[in-house]
């Protein structure tokens, strides 16, 4: 076998890093090749691990150790049938000088750094001897992941340099997972796992080693802590966390508008290997949509996709690691699409016309129609706008849209007569509120369709000429003068004669008449202004020739003030005089009210009358401001001689005719106090000085009230029925005869009484008690005596009911005699009845019966013994 310089190269750049003290090396060596295809590359990695990590300052410390491992160098190569792509990034001869100088600056380096380490420890003694402190030596410490073999998985040995291979050296290990994960060789310091690891639960594990003599069980060297790093196989696949999705994107979106993102998730190490590169690709979806293999935005993938044809699409998406290559794990989840809407669609209506057919009776604001205009997008895409833009009902009608149909309302505004119009032709243009620019080319997004309204004939009330009618007359007007017309007239074709008629409900006292057949109103009582000015009433014009059909008018009579009402005070005035009043002095201020409202408003005139013009106590001043002035005249007014006062005035309206009236003025003496504030007015004060005060006639007033409840409470107690002594409510009728002319029905009558009440000796009745005696009283008193006839059945029986009286609440309270109507329970004699003598052998003689008269001769003819008696 020919060797190859480059490789005897590798080799000894080998050896030089074995010597290295401290250190281990790895070498990986990974192979690509292509989907059925030839080999693509290979690439050489060599991981050296222990160097201090002062060495090579760039390089990242990992590991608590204080060493870092370093990537050496990496060579590949790329061969295959494809020459344009060949490839070599550092020749092979090249490449091993390279590494030889990389060894050679390890191996000075590591000398160096392992002197500086002895220099700088400190001495260690053992056994009365001195020895400086020498270097862990041991293999590469990484362990892969998820090892499923049934042997423990060998991880790496641990030697000292103490250790001469005589077994005096005892290893121990601790830390992380000793004895439960990881165990030791005590004698040659191999280390094993005993179970399977996974690097997504722990990356790596820190663990102390120590050496001991066996005999002493002392450490022959310082505690080294080292770590074992989990290496990552591709054991996880790739997760979906946020799955499954739901997105949404407008229809009619160009290609290559971004939807959503996905993202997954691989719990592998990133930092290694391909194990954790995820690829995305769409496997259920297409062609509407695609997916960024490295990024997971799923886009659309062809344009023009419309919500009205389908609107929701289900995509499934899947993850794969290992970028995507054969043997990578994979996930996957759903991503469903909804197209959300777009106004990419105008309105349009199903029919190019419409006809509705409408009474004239229809009143305003009743709706006429509905129409629709066909839309198909949804939401606010599909909002409507009607309008009228032509024909000849614009002011007759009005369109308007319901909010939540999107319905055109069609309404009437005026009311509509056949008489006059029998149809209306409209014109009715929809469109779609907000229009999309985009679309604006598809076509207009308004359409139009026609609307003919036929008015239909109906036999409608009466028509007033005018809705109100209003009238005036005077209150002075006498009855039955006309007051006013009112007239209607029949819409219809027909035009049927109209009569008349007055709502009393509207005219309750019937002031007014109408003449049924021309409407004339006249009065049909006197009518007062001030009981009330204005009428209201409602005129009732009905069809002669249908009396249902009736229409009404209204009327509004004002009545016409005349001067009919004379002036009078405007109040009762309670007017006093004080008995220190001087002359000239003002002690009362009058007014007066009419009840006619004048057009120029009122003015009274005050005066006394002529008698008491030449009074010499008080006297009248027209204020000529409807008011006037009571005046003293003189001084030294005394209630002894006279307390009141009595002064009529005159007063006169400006009415035509004017009317008058004369009202009286009370005027009270009083006794004032220094302010002429009235004390006391009364003329009796002086004569009955000590008068009773309010309290005590109060007081007597309570006293007799008294007196009188007192007096009404004893009436009432003596009135009071007494109690009857016995509990029954009927009354106890002793001694009077009651007459009843009732017959009974005879034996065979058994509904008017029961007769086993009679023979029943056994019958329990209840018991009452009596209120004036006790039975215990009761049984005592009554004397006992013996039945006659002296049979014990008959004395059971009057015993039995002997009891019962005594103790019946009903019974009255003094000796009576009981009287029952028994016949015993039976008799030895049996039936005494003669129906079956005439058959039987009995000798006894009946002649006798021929004796007793003719009442008894059919029973002698029955029963005799003569010849001729049997069949007379």
């Amino acid at each position: 076998m020919k060797v190859k310089s480059y490789e005897v190269c590798w080799f000894l750049t080998l050896a030089l890093l074995s010597v290295l003290p401290g250190t281990s090396y790895t070498i990986l060596w990974q192979s690509s090749f292509s989907c059925g295809g030839p080999l693509q590359s290979n690439t050489l990695q060599i991981i050296i691990s222990g160097l201090p990590a002062d060495i090579l300052p760039e390089a990242r410390a990992t590991k608590p150790t204080g060493t870092v491992p370093f990537i050496l160098s990496r060579f590949s190569s790329y061969t295959g049938k494809r020459k344009k792509k060949k490839k070599m990034k550092l020749g092979k001869v090249e490449f091993c000088h390279f590494l030889q100088l990389i060894a050679l600056f390890l191996c000075f380096s590591g000398m160096s750094q392992a002197e500086l380490s002895r220099s700088r420890s400190k001495p260690y003694f053992q056994s009365g001897r001195s020895r400086t402190k020498r270097s862990w030596v041991w293999n590469q410490f990484f362990v892969l992941e998820e090892y499923m073999g049934s042997d423990p998985l060998y991880v790496g040995k641990l030697h000292s340099d103490v250790d001469k291979g005589d077994g005096a050296i005892k290893y121990i290990l601790s830390g992380e997972g000793a004895s439960s994960i990881f165990i030791i060789d005590e004698n040659t310091g191999d280390i094993h796992a005993t179970k399977r690891l996974d690097r997504e639960e722990q990356a790596y594990y820190t663990l102390r080693a120590q050496a001991l003599d066996r005999l002493t069980n002392k450490p022959v060297e310082p505690e080294s802590e080292f770590v074992i790093k989990i290496q990552d196989i591709n054991d996880n696949e790739p997760k979906f966390l946020d799955g499954p999705y739901t997105a949404g994107v407008p229809e009619m979106s160009p290609v290559g508008t971004s939807v959503v993102q996905v993202t997954a998730t691989d719990a592998d190490d990133p930092t290694y290997g391909n194990s954790a590169r995820v690829v995305y690709s769409i496997l259920q979806g297409q062609p509407y949509f695609s997916v960024e293999p490295k990024t997971g935005v799923i886009k659309t993938a062809l344009p023009n996709m419309d919500r009205e044809a389908k609107d929701q699409y289900l995509l499934v998406i899947q993850a794969k690691d290992m970028v995507g290559q054969n043997g990578g794990l994979s996930g996957t989840t759903s991503v469903t699409v909804t197209l959300t809407d777009v106004n990419d669609n105008p309105p349009r209506f199903p029919r190019r016309s419409y006809q509705y057919n409408v009474p004239e009776s229809l009143p305003v604001a009743s709706v006429v129609a509905r129409i629709k205009a066909a839309d198909a997008d949804i939401g606010a895409n599909a909002e409507m706008e009607y309008k009228i833009v032509d024909g000849d009902g614009l002011g007759i009608f009005k369109i308007s849209v319901d909010k939540d149909t999107q319905e055109g309302i069609i309404t009437i505004q005026k009311d509509l007569d056949f008489e006059a119009k029998t149809s209306y032709t409209l014109r009715i243009e929809a469109a779609n509120k907000d229009a999309d620019p985009r679309f604006l080319s598809l076509g207009p997004f308004s359409d139009t369709t026609t609307v003919k309204i036929i008015v239909e004939d109906v036999d409608e009330p009466p028509v007033f000429s005018s809705p109100l009618y209003p009238m005036e007359v005077s209150e002075a007007t006498q009855v039955g003068n006309i007051i006013g017309t009112v007239t209607a007239h029949d819409p219809d074709s027909s035009n049927s004669p109209v009569r008349y008629s007055i709502d009393r409900n509207t005219d309750l006292e019937r002031y007014f008449n109408i003449d049924a057949n021309s409407g004339v109103i006249t009065t049909a009582k006197s009518l007062d202004r001030e009981t009330n000015a204005v009428h209201n009433i409602t005129v009732l014009a009905m069809e002669s020739q249908n009396p249902s059909q009736v229409g009404r008018g209204y009327v509004a009579i004002t009545i016409l003030d005349i001067n009919d009402n004379a002036p009078e005070f405007a109040m009762e005035y309670e007017t006093t005089v004080c008995e220190n009043a001087q002359p000239g002095q003002v002690i009362q201020k009058i007014s007066a009210v009419d009840r006619d409202e004048p057009s120029n408003g009122h003015q009274f005139y005050f005066s006394l009358t002529t008698d008491a013009t030449n009074n010499h106590n008080f006297s009248l001043k027209d204020n000529k401001d409807n008011t006037a002035s009571v005046l003293t005249r003189r001084n030294g007014f005394r209630r002894q001689e006279q307390s009141v006062y009595y002064l009529p005035i005159f007063i006169v309206d400006s009415g035509s005719p004017s009317l008058s009236s004369t009202n009286t003025l009370t005027i009270r003496v009083c006794d004032c106090d220094a302010d002429g504030v009235a004390q006391t007015c009364n003329a009796e004060a002086y004569v009955l000085p000590a008068g009773l005060s309010t309290g005590a006639l109060i007081a007597i007033l309570a006293c007799v009230l008294t007196l009188l409840v007192l007096i009404l409470l004893i009436v009432t107690m003596r009135r009071r029925k007494k109690e009857p002594l016995i509990f029954d409510e009927e009354r106890d009728i002793r001694e009077n005869i009651v007459r009843y002319d009732d017959e009974g029905g005879g034996e065979e009558d058994t509904e008017a009484f029961d007769m086993a009440a009679l023979r029943n000796l056994n019958v329990i009745r209840d018991t009452k008690t009596r209120r004036d005696v006790t039975p215990e009283i009761q049984f005592l008193s009554r004397p006992t005596f013996k039945s006659i006839p002296d049979n014990v059945i008959f004395r059971e029986f009057i015993w039995e009911r002997l009891k019962e009286a005594d103790v019946d609440p009903c019974a009255p309270p003094y000796d009576s005699l009981q009287t029952y109507a028994f016949e015993g329970n039976g008799s030895v004699a049996e039936s005494l009845s003669s129906l079956d003598s005439i058959s039987s052998n009995s000798d006894q003689n009946y002649d006798y019966l021929s004796d007793w008269g003719p009442r008894f001769k059919r029973l002698a003819d029955m029963y005799g013994t003569g010849p001729d008696s049997l069949y007379s």
